[in-house]
């Protein structure tokens, strides 16, 4: 089968790899760079456990061919956290209670984040629809709303829109270049 080159930020870390073209985002993260908390759930789209954030855009990495993310940044749960410290709205889930099992709880916070960078002020609706294509068989989506809402609180104070990993200089390249910038 032949392999495709890739360079992509993945949490802020540049990998040069080679995939085939055939390759799911889901499995490189998994499988080629131990990133677990990409979780699978149903493998059509359907269940938002695989949402990981592309270029800061929430996206199912089930449906995600790996070459589409040459020069992208993506970021994973793993990526969220700064320095030991929570991301905010990771901080909001645990306080609100957002989760039980925890199996849909890193595509939930991701798709959340997702929302924030968007909106900063999302209303109670505009929170329920943005988390529809997330699926959560054991929490109340109640705790999770209110986790979202207290997460926007709490970027809002912090400064803003949440950041999640910065993206890799490749990245930023290509998409200037896209922009018709020199890069």
């Amino acid at each position: 089968m032949n392999r495709n080159p890739l360079t992509v930020s993945v949490n802020g870390a540049e990998h040069v790899l080679s995939v085939p073209g055939d390759r799911r985002l889901l499995d490189l993260l998994r499988d080629e760079l131990g990133l677990m908390g990409v979780r699978e759930g149903c493998g059509v789209g359907a269940c938002g456990t695989c949402t990981v954030l592309l270029d800061g855009v929430p996206v199912n990495a089930c449906l995600t061919l790996a070459v589409t993310t040459r020069g992208r940044s993506v970021t994973t749960i793993e990526g969220l956290a700064r320095d030991g410290e929570l991301h905010p709205v990771q901080q909001a889930f645990l306080e609100e209670r957002g989760f039980q099992c925890g199996f849909c709880t890193p595509g939930m916070i991701l798709t959340a984040v997702g929302l924030l960078r968007e909106n900063p002020s999302p209303t109670v609706e505009e929170v329920t629809d943005y988390l529809g294509g997330n699926l959560c068989r054991c929490a109340g989506y109640p705790d999770m709303i209110r986790a979202v809402l207290r997460g926007a609180e709490r970027c809002r104070e912090a400064g803003g829109r949440p950041s999640a990993t910065p993206e890799g200089p490749e990245a930023a390249r290509l998409r200037a270049m896209g922009k018709g910038e020199e890069g």
